[in-house]
């Protein structure tokens, strides 16, 4: 082994790496597991293909179709949206 290079040592830490040993191992592995559904591909509300990229906080855009909405900082539907929908419906089932 050349003088000065380590071996990764235990699990390779992903995006958090970039803060070394600092903040504790929780709180990188959560940084790391939101930055890995943010950085996601996910499903278009409109076209159901698998191409919806995060533009900014909030935005997200699909490549396929350009539909563009809003949704959740780090992921396009947050639990409170699944659960607003899920409301919708059931309601929409019981008029009908």
């Amino acid at each position: 082994m050349a003088k000065g290079k380590h071996k990764a040592k235990g699990r390779i830490s992903g995006s958090s790496g970039r803060f070394g040993p600092r903040y504790g191992r929780f709180i990188r592995k959560s940084v790391n597991q939101t930055e890995k559904i943010q950085r996601a591909k996910h499903l278009c509300p409109k076209c159901d293909t698998v191409s919806v990229k995060r533009e900014g906080t909030g935005i997200w855009t699909c490549r396929k179709c350009n539909y563009k909405f809003a949704g959740g900082a780090y992921a396009p539907q947050t639990p409170g949206l699944k659960v607003a929908l899920r409301n919708i419906e059931a309601s929409i089932k019981k008029e009908a």
